[in-house]
């Protein structure tokens, strides 16, 4: 059943990319991070009430409080950086970086879980890393170069802190019932996000949003909430090295969509890219 999960976790992220670009077209990125996890708390913490875990909450101890609270934190530094990249950035430039947090979050679950690499998922972990390579294409325009260069920055922080938030959160929910362990995650997603808005004093854009906009912003964090309602169902009863990387399987869904909406083409380089990054992801999950 986690792999059902899984996948489920794949398909809302996907649309997550998306909906979160055509929200942040003019929109500051980290307010749209900001307004777009409260959307996220209240499904999550919805969530808990309909599955009556909330109250389990006094049952938590430090120690895995402790995780989760880092968990949130690394995912709230992946979160805005992602959306800063998606403002900067192509869809199909960003994510396939985003999505490399696969490859060091099987690294880390080597060392700190304890998880097996075997030959078949190294073989999937190469796959992975080659096809994210061929997929970064920087482009060099004029006036454009530097905000060229700085996508990249972001796109790469994202990846980091996501595989950082991956190993945490399997910690996190060992013992935790996992619709309220991603509820406390996204309490402190939503208090480091709008911190981020005061402290760069961005809270005076917010009126400006467009009601387009806001809408948008508000579907990704539905998506959002589904999304990670999924994956942290599929870590908590699968191995975090499999589960990751068909959670990464998103990319499929994000540039078709980006095709559709943003008529985002890939290159032959590109094409071939996400071949192998699929490839690989497959491979991982069959071994």
């Amino acid at each position: 059943m986690w792999i059902l999960f899984a996948f489920g976790s794949a398909l809302f992220a996907g649309l997550t990319s998306i909906l979160a670009k055509c929200g942040v077209r003019e929109t500051d990125s980290t307010v749209a991070t900001a307004i777009r996890t409260i959307v996220v708390l209240v499904f999550s913490w919805l969530m808990v009430f309909l599955t009556g875990s909330q109250n389990q909450i006094a049952m938590i101890d430090g120690t895995t409080l402790l995780f989760l609270i880092l968990s949130g934190m690394a995912t709230g530094a992946s979160w805005l950086c992602y959306f800063k990249a998606l403002q900067l950035g192509d869809i199909n430039k960003v994510v396939p970086i985003d999505k490399s947090s696969t490859v060091l979050a099987i690294l880390l679950a080597f060392v700190f879980l304890h998880e097996d690499v075997s030959l078949v998922k190294a073989v999937g972990v190469v796959c992975i890393a080659v096809g994210t390579f061929l997929m970064i294409e920087k482009k060099k325009s004029d006036s454009k170069q530097i905000k060229g260069e700085s996508w990249l920055l972001y796109a790469v922080g994202s990846a980091v802190f996501a595989s950082l938030t991956a190993i945490l959160g399997k910690i996190g929910i060992v013992g935790v019932e996992s619709n309220l362990g991603t509820a406390i995650r996204t309490a402190v997603v939503l208090l480091m996000a709008w911190v981020m808005v005061f402290v760069t004093g961005k809270q005076h854009t917010i009126p400006d949003t467009s009601k387009k906009e806001l809408g948008f912003i508000c579907l990704s964090g539905l998506a959002t909430g589904a999304s990670w309602l999924c994956y942290y169902k599929a870590l908590q009863d699968g191995p975090a090295s499999v589960v990751v990387p068909v959670d990464k399987l998103s990319i499929l869904v994000t540039i078709a969509f980006s095709y559709l909406v943003f008529q985002e083409r890939l290159s032959k380089k590109s094409a071939l890219g996400l071949v192998l990054i699929v490839a690989g992801t497959l491979v991982m999950l069959i071994a």
